[in-house]
């Protein structure tokens, strides 16, 4: 069964109090028949003081044959029963109506008690005595006023009896009473502790479930605001842990991710590498055997076996050799050397040096371009990239098919598109063109030599300078694109020129 804090607080305080006042209850109740005593014989005492007063400064009053009832005249706070009798003329005071009862249980105290025994100290006597005539015990205070009168001053035992057990009730009444409104008070005040501390329970719980937008409100500077304060330091610092294991374990699993990429590209890499160099290899041994076993000793038929192993080592020559520039762009970004250098005229040389391949495709190339288009870069690297794009153009467009090269300008960047007329790439292969050694059309790429690295250079290159490159397809074709920078190192931006 659950308790709160608050049922808790009331039962303790309550269980507490009830502890307390039983505990009182019993003290007092040992030690109120003494208090009593000890206060009835005090007030006795102030009693016969008082009387003993009257009787020294009023002697002459007090002898008036019509004074008698002492009523009025001295100080009885215990309400006792006041006898004074005089010795010699017999005469009694009293504060109450003296009965024929009241004189023969007088006189029998009178005739019992031995006044002798008195001292100039000591001239009273308090004790308890069992009065037969009216069938009760006394608290009696007998003795001799400094005048030689006798006094007797009587308080009932059982008035002090009802009066113990009248206080001990209303004791016992009120206790309880206060308990009870005490509990119901502990409870009210108790909700305004535990309130709070609920509050931070449901807090707790929110955070548990990694809510840590949850937030205690504080109100007060004391143990608890304290509390509150250092929960929502806790919430706060647990939603920055938490948020960075998050990010570590992002971190993590892209890691795990590129390790395993970086295992499957090696394993496609030697996969590639070797279909690639299996068939020259394969001719190269092949025609390598054929010279070495005079299968023809025809000179011209010798010589095409030459050509072609020269050609197949060409083939694998170049293939390494393209191997290794992409490597050192894959894995030495920072060797590169950034220069200015005209871009229009760039353009117009590679595309001289393609003349041959041009002659060979049919293809009509257009050039639009007017200089001086000026951009900074390697230009080392620029000449592979732009290379690659026309070379994949001109093997890709269709016979007498057109190729179109352009410039345009953007914000502080020029783009160079190279447009080959043919058929677009398929929307599977678009996005994976980019990847060393995927082809898109592998018997397209077989017939005029192609490795599938060329484009794998580009994007290393692209990537090395931070520039953009890419991709798309047109109605009746396909657009390469790469981007450069036409701000020189003071900022200057140079204008291109529209044609």
């Amino acid at each position: 069964m659950k308790l709160s804090i608050r049922i808790k607080i009331t039962f303790m305080v309550v269980i507490f109090s009830i502890v307390t006042v039983v505990s009182s209850w019993a003290i007092c109740n040992y030690f109120i028949e003494d208090f009593f005593v000890h206060n009835v014989k005090k007030n006795l005492v102030l009693t016969y003081e008082s009387c003993n007063k009257l009787f020294l400064e009023r002697e002459d009053e007090i002898e008036d044959e019509e004074f008698g009832d002492l009523f009025g005249y001295i100080d009885n706070p215990s309400g006792a029963t006041v006898f004074i009798i005089d010795q010699e003329s017999f005469q009694i005071y009293s504060s109450v109506k003296l009965n024929m009862r009241a004189a023969e249980s007088l006189r029998n105290i009178m005739n019992s008690y031995d006044f002798s025994a008195l001292d100039q100290n000591e001239k009273y006597e308090i004790r308890i005595t069992d009065d037969k005539n009216f069938n009760e015990r006394y608290y009696d205070l007998i003795g001799l006023l400094d005048n030689g009168n006798i006094i007797l001053l009587r308080s009932p035992i059982a008035q002090i009896e009802t009066s113990i057990h009248f206080v001990t009730k209303l004791f016992v009444i009120v206790s309880f009473f206060l308990v009870f409104i005490g509990g119901l008070i502990i409870m009210l005040v108790s909700n305004v502790f535990s309130r709070p501390i609920r509050n931070m329970a449901q807090i707790a719980k929110r955070m548990t479930n990694l809510d840590f937008d949850a937030r205690v409100k504080v109100d007060t500077k004391d143990e608890i605001g304290e509390l509150g304060n250092c929960m929502n330091d806790l919430s706060t610092k647990l939603e920055q842990t938490i948020s960075g294991l998050k990010l570590a374990n992002i971190q993590l699993a892209n890691d795990i991710e590129e390790k395993i990429q970086i295992d499957e590209m090696r394993k496609e890499f030697l996969s590639h590498v070797s279909h690639e160099l299996k068939t020259p290899i394969a001719l190269i041994q092949g025609y390598a055997e054929g010279l070495k076993d005079n299968v023809n000793d025809d000179p011209e038929n010798a010589e095409f076996y030459l050509d072609v192993i020269m050609d197949e080592a060409n083939k694998m020559n170049g293939l390494v050799r393209m191997l290794l520039d992409l490597n050192e762009l894959e894995f030495g970004k920072d060797n590169i050397t950034i220069e200015r250098f005209e871009l229009t005229e760039f353009l117009q040389d590679i595309i001289n040096a393609s003349s041959i391949l041009l002659e060979q495709s049919g293809a009509k190339l257009i050039l639009e371009a007017e200089g001086p288009v000026y951009v900074w870069a390697d230009e080392f690297m620029m000449e592979q990239v732009f290379t690659n794009y026309l070379t994949n153009a001109i093997h890709y467009v269709k016979p007498d098919g057109k190729i179109r090269i352009w410039l345009e300008q953007k914000e502080q960047t020029v783009r160079v598109n190279v447009y080959n007329e043919g058929t677009p790439i398929a929307d599977k292969d678009i996005d994976k063109v980019f990847i060393k050694f995927y082809k898109a059309d592998a018997a397209r790429t077989r017939e005029y030599g192609g490795s599938g690295i060329g484009l794998s250079i580009v994007a290393a290159a692209m990537k090395a300078h931070k520039k953009d490159y890419g991709v798309y397809n047109v109605e009746d074709g396909v657009v390469f694109y790469f981007e450069l920078d036409t701000t020189d190192t003071k900022g200057d931006v140079v204008e291109l020129q529209k044609t």
